[in-house]
């Protein structure tokens, strides 16, 4: 191994992610197995990796640093992220690493990585002591080398996933599932077998379900407008219930109504709240800034207390802790479970949603429709500008005197009497994010929207 120090741009603020080849390579990969022993001086670790070409390379280099550090290893294989975070809580291990790109282009790969308990290692608690130790290249000799063996936990997680539903709730369905040939394909089979065994009638229409790192129906995710059609046609062509897809490493669930109409994540962390708190009242639930009324207002009518935190999974998953909060989500279809280790899961909440279309007899339109009529929102609006941090404050300095209330723990956030916005400059690029709403009135949320977004131009 070459042990000269250069600079390793693959260390972003929550994980690792890069070009592969320039950026990520077996090389570093070893590097980053090699200082996370260092600075953990775990005894033992859990790796897995999803479907991506070259996921098992780096995966095997990352566990070739670890063991080469005297850590054992544990490679559960094929998985999804989450299936790294259950491992990390319920086997005897000290914390695990997940080999993914998720959602980012064909030539990228990427790391996430935990501590024990799932805890997750970000900027603020080893990532960059770790970027620190890769980087120089200098790692001290081992007496002893670790172990290496592979073990499958898939049916272990797979029970845990049974455990937030009674299955005895669930009336017939039909779900289309979208993989995205991502990694969340073996793990529907998995519970579709569970569901065969229990007489649980919930039929699953696959599509795009076979693992493939070429994706060749393109990178799953479908937080993009132009991933979400062959999910949307499916539900309409086999006149299923719902509809479901996933990101690659299956962290983020999204939903289509019956209709096949994309539901925004905004609307489905309201359901989850209502959800958890008819069956735990007066519980805390912690959500992001973007857009707000619709999920506190749920909470609140359903004797909970919400609790407002900056965007990021660091950050969720840090608030959930502090305050023991059953349940977290965020409008980019991040959902947070506190019996999963506070971490985000994209296996739990279609199997909530599935009971709670069971449980109330309605159609998962139903269940949204009046509350998008009472909380209309933009959804998430990407503008690339020149200058973002002159826009927002200027943005600041022109609305601020009409505002009921300004907020800026993640970026500006501006309250009226009618509506609202959230306004947040990208931590990696020029571009800010913009969030409107407005209580029930459509009219006024597109009028305010355009109003904002015109502004915004000035400084394209």
């Amino acid at each position: 191994m070459n042990n000269k120090s250069y600079k390793m741009p693959c260390f972003k603020l929550y994980d690792i992610r890069g070009k592969i080849g320039e950026e990520l390579n077996p090389e570093v990969a070893y590097r980053i197995g090699r200082a996370y022993a260092l600075h953990f001086k775990p005894k033992t670790i859990v790796v897995g990796g999803d479907v991506r070409l070259t996921s098992d390379s780096l995966k095997q280099s990352l566990a070739a640093g670890l063991t080469d550090s005297g850590v054992h290893v544990i490679d559960l294989g094929l998985t999804g992220t989450e299936e790294i975070y259950h491992a990390a809580f319920t086997m005897d291990v000290d914390g695990g690493i997940e080999v993914t790109a998720s959602h980012n282009p064909i030539d990228y790969n990427g790391m996430k990585l935990v501590g024990k308990n799932a805890v997750p290692v970000s900027g603020n608690n080893g990532l960059r002591e770790i970027q620190s130790i890769a980087e120089n290249g200098i790692f001290p000799d081992i007496s002893e080398i670790g172990t290496y063996t592979k073990f499958s936990n898939l049916q272990n997680y797979i029970e845990h996933l049974l455990t937030y539903i009674a299955l005895q709730n669930i009336r017939p369905l039909r779900l289309v599932v979208n993989s995205g040939n991502g990694a969340a394909g073996h793990v529907i089979d998995e519970i579709e077998k569970k569901f065969s065994e229990l007489n649980v009638p919930i039929e699953f229409i696959k599509i795009h379900h076979d693992a493939d790192g070429n994706f060749p129906n393109g990178i799953p995710n479908p937080l993009l407008p132009e991933c979400r059609s062959d999910t949307s046609q499916a539900v309409i062509k086999y006149n299923a219930d719902m509809g479901i897809a996933w990101d690659g490493d299956f962290d983020r669930c999204f939903m289509f109504d019956e209709c096949g109409r994309f539901i925004e994540g905004y609307y489905i962390v309201g359901l989850l709240a209502e959800s958890f708190l008819a069956k735990y009242p007066g519980q805390r639930i912690i959500h992001d800034t973007r857009l707000v009324w619709n999920t506190q207002d749920i909470i609140v009518k359903s004797g909970g207390i919400p609790v407002m935190s900056k965007t990021g999974h660091a950050f969720i998953k840090e608030r959930m802790r502090h305050e023991d909060a059953i349940y977290g989500g965020e409008m980019s279809a991040h959902h947070y479970f506190r019996d999963f280790a506070y971490c985000d899961s994209g296996m739990i909440p279609w199997l909530l949603v599935t009971e709670l279309l069971s449980i109330k007899g309605m159609k998962l339109s139903e269940t949204v429709d009046s509350r998008i009529e009472l909380y209309p929102s933009s959804g998430e609006i990407n503008m690339h500008l020149n200058q973002p941090e002159v826009a927002v404050e200027s943005l600041k300095q022109i609305y601020k005197k009409q505002a009921i209330k300004t907020d800026e723990l993640d970026g500006l956030s501006l309250e009226f009497s009618g509506w609202r916005f959230n306004l947040r400059s990208s931590n990696t690029e020029p571009v800010v994010r913009l969030n409107v709403e407005s209580r029930n009135n459509n009219e006024l949320m597109q009028i305010k929207t355009r109003e904002v977004m015109e502004y915004l131009k000035n400084f394209s």
